[in-house]
């Protein structure tokens, strides 16, 4: 499984968009800085994912994200694909015993397929929209991540090269 998180808040960045011929959109655009993280895992091969809304981008709520992954596979030995990221590799991350990390190497985003699910996420529920509340961002958060397929998943992150490191001929 591939891992990232992603912040989300109230604060947004204006999106191209259409509009009638002659007319120029009025799109709306805030600054209030409130956040929550979306901590995620997808497996490319079957589409499977596990998120989990968290309050923090540290190691606590990275523990309390590896729990409740090892949780829900807990018949399964996880190889979990990190970036490298302070909280992935501190002294104080308690990593499950059916869970074991790996990394990317230093500034290559590009290889972490989840990278595409967060612009799905905001492609599909986060364009040219203010927030009224934080809760009002989680709820969305929630609603967009639940509309997303595994199909969709498997399509977005199904790299070849992933792919071909688990597709025997």
């Amino acid at each position: 499984m591939f891992q990232d998180e992603a912040g989300f808040g109230r604060i947004n960045k204006p999106k191209y968009c259409w509009c009638q011929k002659g007319f120029r959109p009025s799109v709306p655009c805030h600054h209030i800085r409130e956040y929550r993280y979306a901590y995620g895992a997808v497996d490319p091969l079957s589409g499977d994912s596990f998120f989990l809304i968290m309050s923090h981008c540290d190691t606590v709520c990275m523990n309390g994200f590896l729990q409740e992954l090892s949780k829900e596979y807990p018949d399964d030995m996880i190889l979990l694909c990190c970036d490298g990221a302070a909280w992935h590799k501190a002294n104080a991350l308690s990593v499950p015993d059916n869970i074991a990390l790996f990394f990317i190497p230093p500034y290559t985003p590009e290889m972490n397929p989840i990278e595409q699910i967060w612009k799905e996420i905001r492609k599909r529920g986060f364009k040219n929209e203010i927030f009224a509340t934080l809760e009002k961002v989680i709820d969305r958060l929630c609603e967009t991540i639940c509309s997303i397929t595994n199909e969709v998943i498997h399509s977005i992150t199904g790299r070849e090269w992933i792919l071909n490191c688990f597709i025997s001929e």
